[in-house]
């Protein structure tokens, strides 16, 4: 799946996008006036890792909210032995 993390399942939200005009009234104006309301969407901050996963070292997307926590086990590339 796309924009889903693998390890806590946060995935793409939708909200709204407020434009506003005019002065605030703090300011010595008549007040904000809305002027229109769009739709958009609010996307988790994904990042693809190696991490180990059942003894195996995958690629898996996991938002950055998770690795900061610790809840990934990064895997360490296998270095390769000199003869």
């Amino acid at each position: 799946m796309a924009n889903v993390c693998t390890v806590c399942g946060k995935g793409t939200t939708a909200g709204r996008s407020i434009k506003r005009r005019g002065k605030a009234k703090k300011d010595g104006g008549v007040g904000k006036n809305i002027t229109g309301v769009s739709r958009r969407t609010f996307k988790p901050n994904l990042q693809m890792v190696r991490a180990s996963t059942n003894g195996q070292i995958k690629r898996v997307s996991v938002c950055v909210k998770c690795i900061k926590a610790g809840k990934v086990a990064k895997g360490v590339k296998q270095q390769e032995r000199k003869v």
